[in-house]
């Protein structure tokens, strides 16, 4: 009776493949997964088009025919008050609040501050990460798990805390001083890297030490090279994350010149004439804003598909 079942199941299954192989191949199906993914792009990149739309229209004639999907007296007017270039008679002729920010210095500003953040955040996660998925010593499951604790603790509990730590070194309105606590308080890196370390095979780490390699040349040399991918991956998650950041830099970076972009483009928006907003320079600032992380995808985005499926294949 037992082979019988199985025969029974295994025909089954076959019928079952056969059936989803044609449904797979069948016209009709394709159509309709096709239209669905085509709306779920069109619903992904509309916001896009929309701020694109926003920000080469004039904020007196946007209004006027809201229902337009091009853009309403096609203007370059905000990008230019927003990067500086337009004077006040024009930034208010065309609807802006005649105010200016130093947009290409804050942008530097964010640029200097992510790059110290990841650089520091994912060198310092990636040794640690190293040490707790491959060195052997006493405690070790227990420091790690007593070290996660620290995913479950929100972020604006520790906001006070690192803010009076900040101040007391005598680092507010500086580049360290925004980057500092992200640079070493870096526990999701931590545990998203170790995952990747203890899929590596241990031969290769006994090889390299009969050769005579200590740990930190293991690391450099065999471990880290082997993790790449995932470390690229984080990487640029984390400088995506920081770069939209808004809260700490808004506390700590007051000055002119540690203002962060994301609080150069709150500012801007502080400056409405007549308690209207700058739609057309607030969608052009974020526009700006956002060619970095393009770029960074356009560059990397193969990298990080090909992380994931490794680590799917894990």
């Amino acid at each position: 009776m037992s082979k019988l079942s199985e025969f029974i199941n295994s025909k089954r299954r076959q019928v079952e493949t056969e059936d989803t192989t044609a449904l797979v191949k069948s016209p009709v199906a394709r159509f309709f997964g096709l239209t669905a993914l085509t709306l779920i792009i069109l619903g992904t990149l509309f916001p896009l088009y929309w701020m694109l739309r926003t920000a080469f229209s004039t904020n007196k004639s946007m209004f006027s025919d809201a229902t337009s999907l091009a853009p309403v007296d096609f203007t370059l007017g905000a990008i230019k008050r927003v990067l500086g270039l337009a004077t006040t008679q024009e930034a208010i002729a065309e609807g802006g609040s005649g105010g200016q920010i130093s947009f290409l210095h804050y942008m530097g500003n964010s640029l200097i501050v992510c790059t110290l953040i990841v650089v520091f955040q994912i060198g310092f996660g990636a040794m640690a990460a190293y040490a707790f998925a491959i060195l052997q010593w006493r405690g070790r499951d227990t420091v790690f798990a007593i070290f996660l604790v620290s995913l479950m603790v929100p972020g604006i509990f520790t906001l006070l805390p690192n803010f009076l730590l900040v101040k007391e070194l005598g680092l507010l309105n500086t580049y360290l001083g925004i980057a500092l606590p992200a640079m070493f308080m870096a526990p999701f890196s931590v545990f998203f890297l170790r995952q990747f370390f203890l899929g590596i095979n241990r031969s290769l780490i006994e090889a390299a030490t009969i050769d005579g390699a200590n740990h930190f040349r293991i690391f450099r040399v065999v471990a880290a090279p082997l993790v790449l991918p995932q470390i690229l991956t984080l990487a640029i998650l984390q400088f995506i994350l920081y770069w939209n950041d808004y809260l700490w830099p808004f506390l700590v970076g007051q000055s002119e010149e540690s203002k962060m972009l994301t609080v150069g483009l709150g500012i801007f928006r502080s400056q409405t004439p007549q308690g209207n907003p700058d739609w057309a320079g607030l969608m052009a600032g974020a526009l700006i804003a956002a060619i970095p992380i393009i770029i960074i995808f356009l560059i990397f985005g193969r990298r990080i598909v090909g992380s994931i499926q490794s680590s799917g294949v894990k």
